[in-house]
């Protein structure tokens, strides 16, 4: 399984950016998939996930502003993020969980200017 995100990017505080995740392999649609970021100096933190049912979750930094969604067909997951802060900067990665196993991709970059 490899996981590919894309879609970050400099933009300015107040608007938005939506993320992908295509995951290659099988049972992708059995997959609970998670999205973290990482702010310069900071560790790792969850943002937000999604299970194969399509039951969301998100941290409370984020809820209301982000939405994850997931494409079966595309074998893709989503991060649409909105109302973004300066405080959203950083590395985000996106994390999938199949049974046991873990599997993390390479992070793309956000970058929100004030």
């Amino acid at each position: 399984v490899q996981l590919q995100a894309s879609g970050g990017g400099l933009v300015q505080a107040g608007g938005s950016l939506r993320l992908s995740c295509a995951v290659s392999g099988s049972n992708f649609n059995m997959m609970i998939m998670n999205w973290f970021r990482q702010a310069p100096g900071k560790q790792r933190e969850f943002v937000a996930g999604l299970t194969g049912g399509s039951s969301d979750y998100y941290a409370s930094t984020v809820k209301g502003r982000f939405t994850i969604s997931r494409d079966n067909a595309k074998s893709t997951v989503y991060l649409q993020m909105d109302s973004l802060k300066p405080e959203d900067t950083g590395i985000y990665s996106c994390n999938a969980r199949l049974y046991r196993t873990e599997y993390w991709g390479k992070g793309t970059l956000v970058t929100v200017s004030s």
